[in-house]
């Protein structure tokens, strides 16, 4: 395999070895409910929205492209429509979108690989269209700011009652939870301040309802209680292992999550939300006391030894560091 040698030149032999294992994964099984993505365009799909006015239409994102999202039939995998934005300027990062109460689709250029090469980032924001078809339309752009600094992000939600958009960044060590002003202004910087702390986040997304907030890394994901607009008590999402782990959203009608990732045909995966309450939890909220390491996932929840665990954890973190590598090179080549 010369591709292997490369990449053990690369990122080392342990992450080298770890993309073996993610790349001759076996498929999702038959009857996960999901569906594949079949638009040849679509290979990096870092975001993933479910429509409100087309029910089983979901909203996607390459990070690096033109200024358009595209519309995503979950029976078929096909492409229904392909909006392009007009009125904003070329993107740098798009990785994440997500609908607003008002049926504004907003789409968030919040990427920055190198952790704080730009002062700012910028949010689009549309109206979403009536009628499925391939068309332009003018957007809103918006630009963002931190309080505390620039950064590297890749999940933006916008609350489903109040309208409200956070933003949570993105760093090997955890990141934080951001708050918008409470409407964004085109006039300006935005100023997104920090009020709660999370582990290693790629996307993120509000159940319909308003009242927790799932946050989902490369291999792992949790859901927090959401009341007053702060983090509450979390607990352990089921998430499906994927060979590059960027997007998650909601179902229209909150009875499930859809788990999305990068790549040619990429798999959407459902799972079934869980309504059980989450155990009482030690830490305080917003924390990650009790719960697992960024990037530890559906691989560490289940039975077996611990050294079987412990292998788990440790080709997770090979795999964590292996995906993050290949964004870095890909994004200065």
């Amino acid at each position: 395999m010369a591709w292997l040698a490369s990449l053990r030149r690369t990122v080392g032999p342990v992450a080298a070895s770890v993309a073996v294992v993610v790349a001759t994964a076996s498929p999702a099984a038959a009857d996960d409910d999901g569906f594949t993505v079949e638009d040849p365009r679509i290979t990096e799909s870092s975001g993933l929205a479910a429509s409100r006015a087309h029910p089983g239409v979901y909203w996607t994102h390459n990070d690096q492209d033109e200024p358009r999202v595209f519309a995503v039939d979950a029976r078929t995998g096909e492409t229904v429509a392909t909006v392009t934005l007009r009125g904003v300027g070329k993107p740098r990062d798009m990785e994440a979108i997500s609908v607003g109460p008002d049926g504004d689709v907003y789409v968030g250029d919040i990427g920055d690989n190198l952790n704080g090469s730009w002062d700012h980032v910028w949010i689009y924001r549309f109206p979403e269209p009536g009628r499925l078809r391939d068309q332009s339309v003018n957007a809103t752009q918006y630009t963002v700011t931190y309080a505390d600094g620039p950064r590297n992000a890749e999940a933006m939600m916008v609350h489903p009652k109040t309208g409200r958009v956070y933003i949570a960044s993105k760093h090997e060590d955890g990141g934080g939870l951001y708050e918008g002003p409470q409407r964004l202004t085109a006039h300006g910087a935005n100023v997104f301040r920090r009020i709660g702390e999370v582990p290693w986040v790629t996307d993120g997304a509000f159940s319909p309802d308003g009242t927790e907030l799932v946050l989902r890394s490369y291999f792992s994901a949790r859901a927090y209680a959401w009341k007053g607009g702060r983090l509450g008590v979390d607990k352990r999402v089921s998430a499906p292992i994927q060979g590059q782990a960027e997007s998650v959203t909601y179902t229209a009608d909150g009875s499930a999550l859809m788990f999305g990732t990068e790549g040619e045909r990429g798999r959407v995966v459902r799972v079934e939300v869980d309504k059980r309450p989450p155990p009482e939890a030690g830490g305080t909220p917003g924390s990650t006391g009790g719960s697992p390491p960024p990037g530890a996932g559906a691989a560490e929840t289940g039975g077996g030894g611990g050294g079987n665990v412990t292998l788990g954890a440790l080709v997770l973190a090979g795999a964590a560091a292996l995906v993050l590598s290949l964004k870095r090179l890909r994004r200065r080549g």
